[in-house]
């Protein structure tokens, strides 16, 4: 005999139940949190920065619109008390779905976010000891590498000598602050003896101010610096046009690692291509807010690379631009 089961209103919607409560929490709006302490909060806006507009536009194009199923919280300058460790954890204990974070700050985020996946905008992973696998990261991280290393350095020194030849002693201006200073030194370092050209380096502590920006500028000189190249971060970043005036002040024809720099006055860049990097940075965090683990994510490095040089700021220092240089540039700002 065939046995017949019915069931009334109540066990269909408790059957259904579930499916509905999947689809609910399915529909609610993503949490990114946007994590960089020496970043101004004002500047991690899509209508303020150009490399901002570029990541939230892959995102938008991604499927993912602020205010809309993204939430995004910003966690920058204004927050940084000194602490690192202390602004991570109170990152952390909100708990959002993804953390993009730039430049200083990830190793101390990864410490705290054991499960929380992280996306990062930094130097050399390897080198700096959040991975030992670009191509499979594991953990909770993945992200954008923007240094190659010594190799890059060495092709700007190369280019800052085309504009330059001159050059006896190499200025490094950086920001005193976690690992990623010894890195960059190192990466300098090996850069200048490749060139067999002698550097000195000047550190700014934190929290930064014109006059310690001065002060470097004067102790650079005074060690007999004739060029200098400084490294990017966001605080730099952010300090830009005081650098650059600083460097005409000085005399010191200056080489940059961002376009920013170039804008703002500098004499010259040669950068990553910022746009495919931030766009492939929203990549990595729509794969994971779709379900992708960050460690099976491998790490990117930008091969495209770009060559800025303001004529007006050679001028102003005496230096005339080489032809050849002049067309190998993406861009000759007059």
């Amino acid at each position: 005999m065939r046995r017949r089961y019915f069931l009334g209103a109540a066990g269909v919607t408790a059957l259904l139940r579930p499916n509905v409560a999947q689809a609910r929490r399915e529909k609610q709006p993503k949490r990114l949190a946007i994590f960089s302490p020496f970043y101004p909060v004002a500047l991690m806006q899509e209508r303020r920065s150009r490399d901002f507009a570029s990541f939230f536009a892959e995102l938008r194009q991604r499927g993912w619109v602020e205010g809309t199923n993204l939430i995004v919280e910003r966690y920058g300058k204004e927050q940084n008390a000194g602490d690192l460790d202390a602004m991570a954890a109170a990152l952390v204990r909100t708990q959002p779905d993804a953390i993009f974070t730039i430049g200083p700050g990830t190793l101390e985020l990864r410490a705290q976010a054991a499960t929380i996946p992280l996306v990062t905008f930094t130097y050399d992973p390897i080198a700096l000891g959040l991975t030992q696998n670009l191509a499979r990261p594991g953990g909770n991280l993945t992200g954008i590498s923007v240094d190659t290393g010594p190799s890059i350095w060495g092709k700007r020194i190369e280019l800052l000598r085309e504009i330059f030849p001159a050059i006896s002693k190499l200025g490094f201006l950086a920001l005193r602050a976690s690992s990623w200073e010894l890195f960059l030194k190192s990466a300098i370092g090996a850069a200048s003896d490749g060139e067999k050209l002698p550097f000195v380096t000047a550190l700014v502590d934190l929290p930064t101010s014109e006059i310690k920006y001065r002060q470097a500028f004067a102790a650079l000189t005074g060690d007999g610096a004739d060029a200098i190249m400084v490294a990017e971060n966001p605080e730099t970043v952010a300090s830009r046009f005081l650098i650059a005036e600083s460097a005409a002040a000085a005399r010191l024809p200056a080489m940059y690692a961002l376009r920013d720099f170039v804008d703002a006055g500098g004499l010259m860049a040669y950068a990553p291509d910022l746009t495919e990097l931030n766009q492939r940075a929203a990549a990595d965090i729509d794969a994971i807010l779709r379900g992708t683990k960050p460690g099976d994510i491998p790490f990117f490095q930008g091969t495209k690379y770009q060559l800025f040089i303001n004529r007006k700021a050679a001028d102003s220092l005496g230096l005339t631009v080489p032809p050849l240089l002049a067309a190998r540039a993406d861009e000759v700002i007059e």
